[in-house]
């Protein structure tokens, strides 16, 4: 049970990242295309590394530790990561919401606001991190959970800084995009919650929860980050920020795990 609400508090402190990440919009009103496009692509090679690092190996490793083979085991992981990008794909096409690049998804909504909008899909990209972290700590290993958290608030850092510019380019004000940067970041604690309570009440359930939050980080690489800084021809600092994500979150997983 200590480790449920570690991983809950882990899970708050890394969405406060978000906002923490935010605060030279205070100071700064814009950022360039190309640093933009590393610090999204270095979110996305900090969650990349986690599916696999901190979530399907050890996710693995579990099943095989209940008793299942390793060809069921490595059965539960497919589904399991089919349904977190499935549940992801059915958020994304059942609620009205819109990307700072890539423009408005789901639903057509003509009665509300924009910056809800904005809202619900930083909402539909942070929950799964925050459950990936409240999982990752249920598992039974403090410095694998610690691992992960640590990363997901390297990741949210940049990554709040983008979202808070991409407001004031709207036009909103410095204390607003703050505001709502930090708001957007305790979607994480929500998720660490609904992960870890999970696993309390059936600890079998632990492979499946580390692959379906596998699975919906995956969807949100794929979907959100790779296209985002593919924008305005950023290929290339996206590929770079992603390379640094990717061995930051390796190196903090191997050296605490």
């Amino acid at each position: 049970m200590n480790l449920i609400v570690v991983g809950s508090v882990a899970s708050l402190v890394a969405g406060l990242a978000t906002g923490i990440g935010a605060l030279p919009v205070l100071f700064v009103k814009t950022l360039t295309d190309r640093l933009q496009g590393i610090f999204l692509g270095f979110g996305g090679g900090v969650m990349l590394a986690a599916t696999a690092f901190s979530l399907i190996v050890p996710g693995t490793d579990l099943a095989v530790g209940q008793g299942n083979t390793e060809t069921q085991a490595a059965l539960i992981m497919v589904l399991g990561i089919l349904l977190g990008g499935g549940f992801l794909w059915l958020a994304h096409n059942n609620f009205p919401h819109e990307h700072f690049f890539k423009g408005q998804e789901g639903p057509s909504t003509s009665n509300m606001a924009r910056i809800w909008l904005f809202v619900v899909a930083i909402t539909l990209h942070n929950f799964p991190e925050g459950m990936a972290v409240g999982v990752g700590f249920s598992g039974g290993s403090l410095s694998s959970g610690i691992a992960l958290a640590i990363g997901i608030g390297l990741q949210n850092m940049p990554e709040g800084l983008v979202v808070a510019i991409a407001l004031r380019s709207l036009n909103y004000s410095s204390l607003y995009a703050l505001g709502v940067a930090f708001l957007t970041g305790l979607v994480e604690p929500i998720g660490g919650i609904v992960g870890a309570s999970i696993i309390s009440l059936a600890q079998p359930l632990l492979p499946w929860a580390m692959a379906f939050a596998a699975g919906a980080m995956l969807f949100v690489i794929s979907d959100e980050i790779i296209p985002e800084t593919s924008r305005k021809g950023i290929q290339q600092e996206g590929t770079l920020g992603i390379m640094l994500g990717f061995v930051v979150m390796m190196y903090l997983d191997v050296a605490l795990g």
